[in-house]
């Protein structure tokens, strides 16, 4: 997650670099925007305030550059500020927004520009909500919207390494990513999260297609794949950071996931501790806890933890398995 200081850094140090880089001349820039598009993200124009729409759309679904298309923003890190611009929390990517020092009226600013085609979105500010404190006032005619049908959903259940490598097989899974949810401070380290001192928990956070898999169908996929009824304890990895949770996004979920706790505890005789909080924020882990397993199927903790369980999942949900995986067994 960007806080203030890493905005500042990049100032001073440069810019991540973008996946990829699109570049055109003025004169190109004007045959593919409409005469207000070019003004403001080729010219570092603003739109008036309260102009658009936008502002007041919180659906799902994603913003990208009107110029190159590249994704900038998530509708998941939308808030109303007030101030008559669409404002966001964070961007999609850490590189996919570039900064510049503004000094023009004679104000200084952090100007944000699309990394990928030096467009002109607008500025960021120190003022945002918490955890990171950021807001991203943009002009609304510097985006698009891009559809999605996809969904979030956050769980912990042991060690993320586990938890990552079942879910990857999931039909309609998109993506997971492993990371810290629930604690007192923003950008945990593992080391942090590893001492229990920091109240996160490891978890995943899932990518899905609800029109191929449920957010019910995930809760009890995520409640079968560990033991639901141990306090902080999951065989090896004992500690608060191991604890059995989810984090819902909205009443609804949190209906769902209550019912369905009430579903599981009448299979087993203890008492189900499964903790139940409200999402806030995912931070995620560093790069070389991301797809472990798949990176490291040698590594003892992998075949002694993960393939027992692996394989337990794949008997167990054979009709769920992605594709090529049904195919190969």
């Amino acid at each position: 997650m960007l806080k203030w200081i890493d905005i500042v850094k990049f100032i001073n140090n440069g810019n991540p670099v973008p996946d990829r880089r699109v570049e055109k001349t003025d004169a190109q820039w004007v045959l593919l925007l409409e005469p207000e598009q070019f003004r403001v993200t080729r010219k570092k124009g603003t739109e008036r305030a309260f102009s658009s729409e936008m502002c007041s759309y919180f659906e799902p679904g994603k913003y990208a550059c009107i110029c190159c298309g590249t994704l900038l923003f998530d509708s998941a890190q939308k808030f109303e500020s007030g101030t008559g611009w669409p404002s966001f929390t964070q961007p999609v990517k850490q590189n996919a927004v570039a900064y510049h020092k503004d000094i023009s009226f004679g104000n200084v600013r952090v100007e944000a520009l699309c990394a990928t085609c030096d467009a002109h979105l607008g500025h960021v500010f120190p003022d945002g909500p918490q955890p990171g404190g950021l807001r991203y006032c943009m002009n609304a005619v510097a985006l698009k919207k891009v559809e999605s049908t996809e969904r979030k959903a956050t769980f912990g259940g042991g060690c993320f390494w586990c938890t990552e490598a079942i879910f990857k097989l999931l039909k309609g899974v998109v993506a997971v990513e492993s990371g810290y949810s629930g604690g007192k401070i923003a950008n945990p380290t593992y080391k942090e999260v590893g001492s229990g001192k920091t109240g996160h928990a490891e978890v995943i956070e899932v990518t899905y297609n609800p029109a191929e898999i449920s957010y019910d169908e995930l809760l009890r996929v995520h409640l079968s794949t560990h033991n639901p009824t141990v306090l902080n304890d999951q065989g090896t990895e004992i500690g608060t950071q191991y604890r059995s949770i989810i984090f819902y996004r909205s009443e609804e979920e949190k209906a769902m996931a209550l019912k369905i706790l009430d579903d599981v505890q009448q299979l087993y005789n203890q008492l189900v501790v499964t903790q139940l909080e409200p999402f806030e924020y995912f931070y995620k882990a560093e790069d070389y806890h991301q797809d472990y397993f798949n990176k490291n199927p040698d590594a003892g903790y992998c075949q002694a933890m993960i393939v027992p369980k692996l394989e337990g999942f794949k008997e167990l949900y054979k009709d769920k398995l992605q594709p090529n995986l049904q195919a190969n067994d």
